[in-house]
């Protein structure tokens, strides 16, 4: 009895996130790809790879950024974070042959891009975004809360234009 009333609160935690997957897009309106891959460290608020949400993630970390290219600085440094982006023990995305790994394409919050744009100097300054990963969702929050600059970034990084910034909610 005790079992199942744990898998069952386990299960309601994660539960809007198990096959939602599917439903969320990229800046491109396709379907959203995965962050992280192999030989990398798990990425995501819920750490299933993708940069994906529940309710609780108030940081809304729907950017997947490459912290290993070298332009742009230390996301961390920069931003004003503890340097967590130089872990190297970290689950791995694929749990094979190495029980630890570096941080490479990780999700990060959508208002911490937008401070690492500003405090780089410039789009032209920031490390390498990895656009088939990065959530539809952040279009919408930047145009909503008027962050031009990021929203003008990711337009330009990934060769939007207006009909990708049409965007409707997720499943």
């Amino acid at each position: 009895m005790k079992l199942a009333v744990v898998f069952a609160a386990v299960l309601s935690i994660f539960a809007p996130t198990v096959g939602a997957e599917a439903s969320y897009k990229n800046v491109y309106g396709e379907p959203l790809e995965s962050c992280s891959s192999e030989g990398m460290a798990l990425t995501g608020y819920t750490r299933n790879g993708s940069c994906v949400d529940r309710q609780d993630d108030h940081g809304s970390h729907h950017v997947c950024i490459n912290l290993s290219s070298a332009s742009g600085g230390n996301f961390c440094q920069v931003t004003g974070q503890p340097n967590w982006c130089s872990s190297t023990n970290m689950p791995c995305h694929d749990n094979s042959t190495s029980p630890k790994c570096a941080i490479e394409h990780w999700c990060v919050c959508e208002w911490a891009f937008a401070r690492y744009i500003e405090r780089a100097g410039g789009c032209d300054r920031i490390q390498t975004i990895e656009c088939k990963a990065i959530n539809q969702l952040v279009l919408k929050a930047y145009q909503e809360q008027n962050m031009q600059q990021a929203l003008e970034c990711l337009v330009e990084r990934c060769g939007l234009n207006e009909q990708h910034l049409v965007v409707t909610d997720h499943v």
